[in-house]
C-alpha cells in the first residue's frame, strides 16, 4: 500500500520529498485571501463508542463537555480576533462524536462564530438516530441549523448487530422529520460489509428516501488499524459490483449523484463538510486547509483545553505545501464530487490544468476512467470505483497512520507521509 501511494505522490508532485508535518503553529491563521472558505466544528463526545468508527471521540461527561465547549469558544475568538471585520464563509458544519450532547452550548458556539464570520450557505450538524426527536430538531432549527446528517449505517438488524448499533425506527424518524423539516436531510450508510448484497443496499436506500431523507451517503467500510472492530473487509471485485449496482439503481430512480458516495432526490440537497477549496477547523482533531498549508489540532481533549487556556492555538502538526503538493490535494478532494472543472483549477492556481497534468488526464481518458466535455472532466463508473479503490490505500497509508499516532501523542515531533 505504502509503495503505491508513495510512487503516486512522487510522480504527481514531481518530487521524492514526502508530506512532512511539523509541530508548529501560527499565532493567527492567514485566511484573509482564502475564497470559498468553509467552517467545521468538532464535538468529540459520544454516549458510547462504536468500534468501527475511526474519528476522534470520547465517552460523554457533562463536566468535561462543559470545559471543552468553553475552550472551543475561546479558540474561535483566538482565530477570529486576528482579522478585521467579518470574513464571508460558504458553510458551517458540526461533526463528532455526537454534537447535540453539547445541548444549549451549541447556541453559544454558533454565536461566537457569527461574531467573526458571515455564513452565506447552509449550517449542518451530524445526528445519532436516537437524537432525531421533535424537541431536538426544533432546538436545532431555532439555532439556525438548515442541514442534518443522520448516522443510520443500516436499517437492517443483521448489519446493526455486526456494527454494534441499536435498531433504528424508520417510522419514528419519518414522523419527527415531517414535523420539523430541514433543507437537507441526509442519511449515512456503510457498504461493503460481510455478506452485504445490492438488494440489501437498495432496501436501505428506499427506506431512507421513503422516511424523510432527500440525500444519502453510502461510505465504504474501511478497517482502520487502531479501530476496535473485527469486521473483515470485502474483496475488491465484490466492492466494485456493489458500488456499480448502487450507482445504477440511484440513477434509474432519478437521483442525482453529488459525489463518489452521495445521491440526492431533490435539487440543491447536499451535505459535505470537507469538499471546500479552503476551510477552518475548530475543536480537537479538526483540520484546517489554507492556500499554502494544512493543519491538524491535537486529538487530546485535555491537551486541547490546556493549550487554548494558555491563549494559544491547539495546532498539533502543520504541513507547508509545495505548489505541486497543494495541487494534488486540491485535485484529490475536488474529484470526490466526480468532476473537475478546468476553469476552477486555473482560477485557484493561476495556471491551466492541462499544462500541469495534461499527460495524466489523457491517460485517465484512454483507460476509461474519465470523460471530458467543455473543460469538465467527469468520472465514469469505472473511474469512480478506482477512485474509491485508491482512496482505500490513501486512507490506510496516510490517514490511518497519522490518526494512529495522534491518538497516542498530543503533539508529535514530526510525521512524514
Amino acid at each position: 500500500m505504502s509503495v503505491l501511494t508513495s510512487m503516486t505522490r512522487m510522480w504527481l508532485t514531481r518530487s521524492v520529498h514526502p508530506f512532512a508535518f511539523f509541530p508548529e503553529y501560527d499565532e493567527t491563521l492567514p485566511y484573509d485571501d482564502c475564497d470559498g472558505l468553509g467552517l467545521y466544528v468538532h464535538i468529540p463526545f459520544c454516549r458510547s463508542i462504536c468500534g468501527f468508527c475511526p474519528y476522534c471521540k470520547t465517552v460523554y461527561s457533562g463536566e468535561e463537555c462543559a470545559r471543552y465547549t468553553e475552550a472551543l469558544i475561546r479558540e474561535i475568538h483566538l482565530v477570529g480576533a486576528g482579522h478585521e471585520g467579518k470574513k464571508q464563509v460558504t458553510s458551517l458544519y458540526f461533526g463528532g462524536g455526537t454534537p447535540v450532547l453539547a445541548g444549549e452550548k451549541l447556541r453559544d458556539i454558533v454565536a461566537a462564530l457569527r461574531e467573526h464570520f458571515e455564513i452565506t450557505g447552509g449550517v449542518g450538524i451530524e445526528l445519532h438516530p436516537e437524537d432525531v426527536t421533535v424537541p431536538t430538531l426544533r432546538m436545532l432549527k431555532e439555532m439556525g441549523f438548515t442541514k442534518i446528517s443522520i448516522g443510520i449505517q443500516s436499517f437492517q438488524k443483521k448489519y446493526q448487530a455486526l456494527l454494534g448499533r441499536g435498531a433504528v425506527d424508520a417510522a419514528a424518524l419519518s414522523k419527527a422529520l415531517s414535523a420539523v423539516p430541514f433543507e437537507t436531510v441526509s442519511m449515512d450508510f456503510i457498504f461493503a460489509l460481510p455478506g452485504q448484497t445490492s438488494e440489501d443496499l437498495r432496501r436501505d436506500i428506499d427506506t431512507a428516501f421513503q422516511n424523510g431523507a432527500n440525500h444519502i451517503a453510502i461510505y465504504p467500510f474501511i478497517r482502520f488499524t487502531f479501530a476496535d472492530s473485527a469486521v473483515p473487509e470485502m474483496k475488491k471485485q465484490e466492492k466494485r459490483a456493489l458500488l456499480d449496482a448502487v450507482t445504477r439503481y440511484c440513477r434509474e430512480r432519478g437521483y442525482e449523484r453529488t459525489s463518489i458516495w452521495t445521491f440526492s432526490s431533490s435539487p440543491g440537497a447536499g451535505y459535505s463538510s470537507m469538499t471546500r477549496d479552503n476551510f477552518l477547523g475548530f475543536g480537537c482533531s479538526a483540520t484546517t486547509l489554507l492556500k499554502g498549508q494544512f493543519k491538524i489540532n491535537t486529538f487530546s481533549v485535555r491537551e486541547y483545553c490546556g493549550r487554548v487556556g494558555q491563549g494559544k492555538l491547539p495546532t498539533s502538526l502543520t504541513l507547508r505545501f509545495t505548489r505541486r503538493q497543494r495541487m494534488i490535494y486540491y485535485l484529490f478532494w475536488t474529484a470526490y464530487s466526480t468532476r473537475v472543472r478546468e476553469e476552477d483549477f486555473e482560477r485557484f492556481f493561476g495556471v491551466p490544468l492541462r499544462k500541469m497534468y495534461g499527460f495524466e488526464l489523457k491517460a485517465a481518458k484512454l483507460l476509461g476512467f474519465v470523460t471530458e466535455r467543455d473543460g469538465v472532466w467527469e468520472m465514469t463508473l469505472k473511474g469512480a470505483f478506482y477512485y474509491h479503490y485508491y482512496e482505500n490505500f490513501y486512507t490506510l497509508a496516510y490517514i490511518d497512520r497519522m490518526w494512529g499516532i495522534l491518538r497516542k501523542e498530543a503533539f508529535p515531533k514530526k510525521i512524514e507521509l
